[in-house]
């Protein structure tokens, strides 16, 4: 996809069912939430943009962080998400700014001391004019921090549901693995490259291994496959009972990773800092 399907694609059918999910998205990925928070290093004071901030879960948490003197600002493609974020922001009394804007192409001004993402920097059509572009709302020596998904293959929340189903779906395209999409940083030396070309120094990448809350039971997680993630999309066009197969194969390859806290699916992910 370039930009502007990106766009249309987080305005449309898609936008609006992680809108309506935010509570279920957020539960599923709470543990790297968790995780990242103290990674990105908030501290009281610090002026924080949140790219691809979504619903608003991270922006949120990050205003905690900063508060009293700091602030911070989120920005994102989707209209149906930020409404909920601006919601949110309203509903917990939080003073946020938010923009519906692209950040690779956003008019940004060097205010900021940290510019963090969850999950949201890997769909830019040109990411290294994209990061360049994002580096100029940095003050001098501001930070980036920013989450990732590795590859499809060590993140069975994704790759095992369209494993299950692969018989019961329609022939998929072959992808280019750097294509825009989840899994486009899936290889460190390519983020690296990203970001010294768009000149970023002190860069440094490291794993981080979690779980994806997939819901409390494996039926769950059968729905949970179909409504976000890569089986979603593979599966958005088929009749329901052919989505009823599918659930129902998706929840017994699930089924080994229930626990009393739910299904808990392996999640990689790749830690990444950067420095103006």
């Amino acid at each position: 996809m370039n930009n502007q399907q990106q766009v249309d694609y987080w305005n449309g059918a898609v936008g609006e069912r992680w809108a309506a999910l935010h509570d279920q998205i957020d539960r599923s990925l709470g543990h790297l939430t968790q995780a990242f928070i103290p990674f990105a290093k908030p501290a009281p004071g610090l002026r924080v943009l949140d790219i691809g901030c979504g619903c608003g879960t991270t922006t949120l948490t990050f205003a905690l962080e900063v508060r009293p003197e700091g602030s911070v600002a989120g920005i994102d493609i989707s209209a149906p998400m930020l409404a909920v974020a601006r919601a949110r922001a309203a509903a917990s009394h939080a003073d946020i700014m938010f923009a519906l804007s692209d950040a690779a192409t956003h008019d940004f001004q060097p205010v900021f001391d940290l510019v963090v993402s969850r999950f949201g920097v890997m769909f830019f059509a040109d990411p290294v004019a994209a990061f360049a572009n994002i580096r100029r709302a940095l003050v001098p020596g501001g930070r980036l921090a920013f989450v990732c998904w590795r590859s499809a293959a060590e993140n069975l929340w994704a790759s095992l549901p369209m494993a299950a189903a692969r018989e019961l779906l329609p022939p998929q395209e072959p992808v280019d693995p750097q294509a825009p999409g989840p899994f486009a940083f899936a290889d460190a030396a390519h983020v690296e490259a990203i970001l010294g070309g768009a000149g970023f120094g002190d860069i440094a990448i490291g794993k981080f291994d979690g779980h994806f809350h997939m819901g409390p039971t494996p039926q769950d997680a059968g729905d949970a496959a179909l409504a976000i993630g890569p089986l979603s999309r593979a599966a958005a066009d088929l009749d329901e009972e052919t989505r009823t197969r599918i659930r129902a194969v998706v929840a017994e390859a699930m089924t080994p990773f229930a626990t009393a806290e739910g299904v808990l699916a392996p999640a990689a992910c790749w830690f990444v800092r950067a420095r103006v």
